[in-house]
């Protein structure tokens, strides 16, 4: 981490990730082949109404086409620079496979320039690599887990998140997922070796509002701020309690403090081993 000294009020405590240690020096930006231009919605559906709300601004950015399917498969992959990607907490790595075609993927811990790795059932269990879960040991740390066979990464993605090999059983894999929580997944599914880089990006401190506002996010107002038609918590005279046993949304939803917010009929419990563990337990297990 870089911090600064507090010569203004923002930079008091400020903090960013030192890039120029992680990162390839000499690569300033994206292979334009692989990047396309991605429209800020600011928070709005195709009808103009927000839905997310918070969201606005913030700098113009390059998308750059991150490949989460790895469907080239058997051909070893060099690494040609590990770059820094707007639109993602972690870096991203630009690979040049054998036959020479280029793609993005989501970079992980110890992985420079010049290393190499291989999608196949047959490699090794190296950092990196990315195999069937079936065929990965127990305990191995994972990132970018399928969900399905062949649909393409969807858990672990984000930076220094990884999952846990924890058992295999009857054609399915028991992987402990980064919200403690135990799921079963297909063993046909496949998964990388290794956890996502940029571990640090939780320690950063943001410092001053305006850094917030050039990362598209506007600032948020409590619930018993505002008024009763506007939030769940609103209204009152003065400083007033919620007025509810549990903490809602704006939807009126519950939401904070360890409630339960899962449908208690979705289709995918029937792979959940054990339920996750919020609070404190959760938080503690970083990478």
């Amino acid at each position: 981490m870089k911090s600064y000294k507090p010569v203004t009020p923002g930079r008091r405590g400020m903090t960013v990730v030192s890039y120029r240690d992680s990162l390839t020096s000499h690569k300033s930006t994206p292979l334009k082949s692989l990047t396309k231009g991605k429209r800020s919605t600011g928070g709005r559906n195709h009808a103009g109404r927000t839905t997310n709300f918070y969201q606005g601004g913030g700098h113009k950015r390059t998308y750059r086409q991150i490949d989460f399917v790895y469907n080239k498969k058997d051909i070893q992959a060099r690494v040609e620079s590990v770059e820094y990607d707007p639109f993602r907490t972690g870096f991203i790595a630009l690979a040049v496979y054998a036959d020479g075609e280029r793609r993005y993927v989501v970079a992980p811990k110890s992985l420079v320039a010049g290393s190499t790795f291989i999608v196949s059932e047959t490699a090794r269990a190296l950092v990196g690599n990315r195999l069937p879960l079936g065929k990965i040991p127990v305990g191995t740390f994972i990132y970018n887990v399928e969900i399905k066979p062949g649909a393409g990464a969807r858990i672990a993605r984000s930076a220094g998140n990884y999952a846990e090999v924890v058992a295999h059983d009857g054609g399915y894999t028991q992987v402990r997922l980064p919200s403690t929580e135990v799921r079963k997944i297909l063993s046909t599914s496949w998964a990388s070796i290794g956890a996502v880089s940029n571990e640090e990006h939780h320690l950063v401190n943001i410092g001053k509002a305006g850094r917030s506002r050039w990362m598209g996010l506007r600032p948020k107002n409590r619930g018993t701020a505002r008024n009763a038609v506007d939030h769940p918590h609103g209204g009152g005279e003065g400083r007033s309690g919620r007025g509810h046993r549990r903490a809602r949304t704006m939807q009126g939803r519950p939401v904070g403090k360890g409630q339960k917010s899962r449908r208690p009929k979705k289709y995918s419990n029937v792979f959940i081993v054990t339920r996750r563990k919020p609070g404190i337990r959760m938080q503690n297990r970083k990478v």
